[in-house]
């Protein structure tokens, strides 16, 4: 079979990287059709993804605008790429997994999850023939929208799937029992978080100082246009492979992006977001807070208070893994899900009945 997968960015690459290579051992050829945008095409190299790049995405204004203008000129290095490969099912989410299935007139698998991608649901949605979310998505996406008890980040984290690697304090440079927090900033740039505030300049500074005191502190800045020489912290310089290698490892993860904290949660490692001026609810995070594994905060007072304690408490780490154990064991191995959905080319009635009995129809979960 030949599988086309839209990888748009590094969440992406991380959701479907166990899938393709355990379609290309089993000799299915496997194209991942990616953009330029932060560290995506690093991660492919690093996973030795079979990879095209259709264009880019830059993280500034001027980047925005340009991609605006050549938006284009990309969908039409889509429709080229996706002729030549002649794909027998589509995988990825909006715009850009419709299109390629039209065109190759070829089945379309959405991933999607709760985030608020209106205008992605709404375009790609008519051209989808399965639709995958997680039960605690609150969108009803029609007769093909069938819902899986976990996360997208079950492909990667599901405890079935993810092994640390035990360097990793090596690589960070920070002794067996050193505390250390990762501390993660959104660029804020994406369609879906246009009008979003995150933590202020201020608030940075103001974080950073206070977490200083009681923990190693390491920055990842999406954004990358902080300058951490005048910060009591290090930047994460890491491969941006090794991330969860590191979160795995953190005694907290304080963020105001959404993946990164649910990842950090499904690690087992403390995971709190700052809201900011989002009033989007997620189910996700909804979900993890019930599980105790991630909290959220529309107060920076709050949530800087809040990690200060949990760095006082001793045996917080311990509580987490244990609620990590109880909770993420249950959840669906997604890689698994997406290689049988993958294989059965969409069609949910060729999938095993022990595959179908781990999703159900949105309908019913409602």
């Amino acid at each position: 079979m030949r599988i086309l997968v839209f990888a748009n960015t590094p969440a992406h690459v991380h959701l479907y990287r166990h899938a393709v290579d355990r379609l290309e051992r089993a000799d299915h050829d496997v194209l991942v059709l990616t953009r330029e945008y932060a560290c995506t095409t690093d991660l492919l190299e690093f996973f030795e993804l079979p990879y095209r790049v259709y264009g880019d995405h830059g993280t500034d204004a001027y980047s925005k605008l340009r991609f605006a203008r050549e938006l284009g000129g990309q969908f039409g290095t889509i429709v080229r790429e996706s002729i030549r490969f002649r794909p027998d099912v589509v995988f990825g989410r909006g715009p850009y997994a419709a299109l390629a299935g039209t065109v190759t007139r070829t089945p379309v698998v959405l991933v999607l999850d709760d985030e608020p991608g209106d205008f992605n649901h709404t375009v790609s949605r008519p051209f989808a023939d399965c639709i995958l979310s997680p039960e605690v998505t609150r969108r009803d996406l029609g007769d093909d929208h069938y819902t899986f008890e976990g996360f997208k980040e079950c492909a990667y984290l599901h405890p079935d799937v993810f092994e640390p690697d035990a360097d990793v304090r090596e690589y960070l440079g920070v002794d067996p029992d050193e505390p250390y927090v990762l501390v993660r900033f959104n660029a804020l740039d994406a369609l879906h978080d246009t009008d979003l505030e995150g933590f202020t300049r201020e608030q940075r500074r103001d974080l950073i100082e206070h977490l200083s005191e009681r923990a190693t502190v390491f920055v990842s800045d999406e954004g990358g246009d902080m300058d951490l020489r005048d910060y009591p912290a290090r930047p994460y310089d890491l491969h941006p492979a090794l991330i969860h290698d590191a979160m795995s490892e953190a005694s907290l993860l304080v963020a105001d992006t959404g993946t990164m904290a649910t990842e950090a949660a499904l690690l087992g490692t403390p995971a709190f977001r700052y809201r900011g001026n989002d009033e989007h609810e997620y189910g996700e995070f909804e979900e993890l807070e019930r599980a105790g594994l991630a909290e959220e905060f529309d107060d920076y007072g709050a949530i800087r208070d809040r990690s200060l304690d949990i760095l006082e408490d001793d045996g917080a780490a311990a509580r987490w893994q244990e609620r990590r154990r109880e909770y993420a064991g249950d959840l669906v191995n997604l890689t698994d899900l997406l290689v049988e959905v993958a294989t059965s080319r969409g069609a949910v009635d060729r999938l095993s009945s022990s595959t179908r009995q781990s999703i159900r129809p949105r309908s019913q979960s409602m």
